[in-house]
């Protein structure tokens, strides 16, 4: 029996440790998680972290992690969802209009969509933070508000319907909480109904 697939969204300047964690925490829990990127070569990933006396985050750099396929090649009909990760990357990936297209796909086929830290600015690209209860980095509060979402600052990960969000990888205990969450009901409702046919 083949894997069900999960798709990373990424590129060069993602997040490491949000890659690595989606990687290995979604493969672990029996899915085929594939990274997907603007073309297939080893991506060179970033490290944001948090120092004081900063009033933001620092960057330094991360490690290579290999994409797995490009967006020109994957077929969103063949995955039960869809993973925004954050670092630099977003910045760039919301002005490619595959990355729009793709995340427009899972959400119109009513499939889960999760975004964390930074994978926010691809959703509010594609207009699928209206009338959403979001979270975020906390300094991307106003592109979700100027396009009519909701942001949520008191809590580290939020679901409002098909979609999860989480501020940064700090939240991934509370991220994959709820998308693990998101996965049980999928198999729960594929079970049922196969039951019942």
């Amino acid at each position: 029996m083949s894997k069900e697939k999960i798709l990373l969204i990424t590129g060069d300047a993602g997040e490491s440790f949000e890659v690595l964690y989606a990687k290995q925490r979604l493969t672990e829990a029996g899915y085929q998680a594939l990274i997907a990127a603007p073309v297939v070569k080893p991506l060179n990933l970033v490290i944001h972290d948090f120092e004081p006396g900063w009033d933001t985050y620092i960057e330094r750099k991360g490690y290579l992690v290999n994409a797995d396929l490009s967006f020109d090649e994957l077929n969103p009909a063949e995955y039960l969802a869809v993973l925004c990760i954050g670092g630099r990357a977003p910045e760039y990936l919301r002005n490619n209009p595959k990355v729009i297209e793709l995340v427009r796909h899972f959400n119109r086929d009513g499939k889960y969509i999760f975004a964390i830290c930074h994978g926010i600015q691809i959703l509010v690209t594609a207009g699928l933070v209206d009338k959403k209860t979001v979270t975020c980095y906390e300094h991307l509060r106003f592109e979700v508000e100027s396009c009519s979402g909701n942001y949520v600052d008191h809590s580290e990960a939020v679901r409002d319907g098909n979609m999860v969000t989480g501020k940064t990888w700090q939240s991934h205990p509370e991220f994959y909480a709820l998308v693990m969450q998101c996965l049980a009901q999928h198999h729960i409702v594929t079970t049922d109904s196969a039951l019942t046919n």
